[in-house]
Parts: structure tokens; sequence; C-alpha cells
């Protein structure tokens, strides 16, 4: 058995691991062809990873020119404990304002969003699902404390 076969998770774990709170990365294509990354929160709609941003901000800039799209989550502090879940993809732009208020609602729960101020900057954000062509995962803890 690979190394690899032995810390991926299954379907199940992975969607657990992606149900807790975690931060996110997302990485889209610049204007000059670099990554660009940046840190969010994230939460589900349609049952797909979701994320929300401002329609002017770069990351949306970028979605609209190239859909292409990678979501890293992950945790752990020691090789021991890594956790992560890694999706590769297209990002769809939901900019319907009852697809942006659904996916506040999604994240309120998960990272305490006061959904007053998600209802005031509703009109000015958009949402983006996050279509998986490939997932990865890992879970360090399987292979119980050992390289």
């Amino acid at each position: 058995m690979s190394r690899r076969s032995m810390i991926e998770m299954t379907e199940a774990e992975t969607r657990a691991y992606l149900s807790e709170p975690h931060l996110c990365t997302i990485g889209t294509i610049g204007p000059g062809g670099t990554i660009h990354l940046v840190a969010m929160n994230y939460g589900f709609l349609d049952g797909v990873p979701a994320f929300w941003t401002y329609n002017k901000a770069q990351k949306t800039k970028n979605l609209k020119r190239d859909s292409t799209i990678s979501m890293l989550v992950d945790s752990g502090t020691n090789y021991a404990e890594l956790r992560g879940v890694s999706i590769q993809g297209t990002g769809e732009i939901v900019d319907d304002i009852d697809s942006v208020l659904a996916l506040a609602e999604s994240m309120s729960d998960r990272y305490k969003l006061d959904l007053e101020d998600a209802r005031a900057s509703a009109p000015k954000r958009v949402a983006v699902k996050v279509h998986a062509t490939k997932t990865l995962s890992w879970d360090h803890r399987k292979l119980g404390g050992t390289y």
C-alpha cells in the first residue's frame, strides 16, 4: 500500500472535514498569469463549497477572465497532525442576491457572521461556487505518528 493511499481521506471523511469551520486559501489566475492567493471563509451553496467576495475584487475579475480555481483547506502544526483537502476546478460566479444571502447564512453558523452586516453588503457581493474537477485529501494522523 502506498503512503499516499494510507493518508487519503474517504469521501465521508472529506465531507466531515470540510464541514468544520476552517479557513481556506483560494487561488485564481491573475492578469499577468501569476497565481493570486487569498485566505477566505467559506460555506456551501447548493451543496458545493463556496465563498463570497466583492464583485469588484481581484479574484472576481480573475474568474471572469479565466474560471480556473484552486481551493485549499488545511490544518495542523506538525507532520503527524496535517490534514487537508485540495480542490481544483472551476469557479462559478453567482450574482443573484438570494444566493449571496443563502451563502451568508451558511457561513454565519460556521464563523459567527453578523447577518445584518451581511444583508447590508450583499448587493455589492457575489458568491463563487467551487466546482471540483480534481480533489486530493490527506490525514497524516492515519499514520499513527510515524513517517
